[in-house]
């Protein structure tokens, strides 16, 4: 979930230091109550490089986006599901002891495609329909898993497996500590619910 490796030696491009300002400022505060010119500033660079990279605030989110599915979608959730279970269900499983230790980190800060899918209400919106898309892309892989484990709606049930997670997330964002292991629980039984042994 952290910043991306630059090439040995390689001094990170300006795109690529906007880019990763962005990151650190909207996933801890979301896109909304993060401004411009707080990125320029804490950025180091004058605003026409930020608009010569990056045209829009939306364009700048939207890039964001990209990244976070890139580090926190694929890099770290899917690969931690992976590494940690040896089957299907496991993996499946797998995901809330993943989000337990999240959870429990001090700069836990959400799901930001929840969070941003929030900040815009607009159906249209090329930002909420990124953030849509970015949610699929977990089900999708949620619906990989549920393939392999042999359930035959596997569009139903990575919809109801997705509900748990993010229930869980927000949860945790409540301040519940035990949220993963509340939906590890409720896992196990739509696991069970659907005849495959965890």
């Amino acid at each position: 979930m952290g910043a991306p490796e630059a090439a040995a030696g390689a001094r990170p491009t300006a795109r690529e230091r906007i880019l990763e300002t962005a990151y650190e400022l909207f996933s801890r505060h979301g896109t909304r109550a993060v401004g411009v010119d707080r990125i320029i500033a804490e950025c180091g660079i004058a605003k026409m490089t930020l608009y010569r990279n990056f045209p829009s605030k939306d364009d700048l989110i939207l890039a964001f986006l990209e990244e976070r599915d890139a580090r926190w979608t694929r890099a770290w959730l899917q690969a931690e599901a992976e590494a940690r279970g040896d089957t299907p269900a496991r993996r499946l499983l797998a995901i809330f002891d993943t989000f337990e230790s999240w959870f429990a980190r001090k700069d836990f800060e959400g799901c930001s495609f929840i969070n941003v899918m929030l900040e815009v209400v607009e159906p249209e919106h090329p930002v909420r329909i990124a953030t849509v898309r970015h949610l699929e892309s977990i089900r999708g892989f949620v619906a990989g898993l549920a393939e392999q484990a042999g359930i035959e709606d596997t569009d139903a049930f990575a919809r109801q497996w997705h509900i748990l997670m993010k229930g869980s997330i927000v949860a945790a964002g409540e301040g519940d500590v035990h949220a993963a292991g509340r939906a590890r629980e409720l896992g196990r039984l739509l696991l069970d619910h659907h005849g495959v042994a965890a």
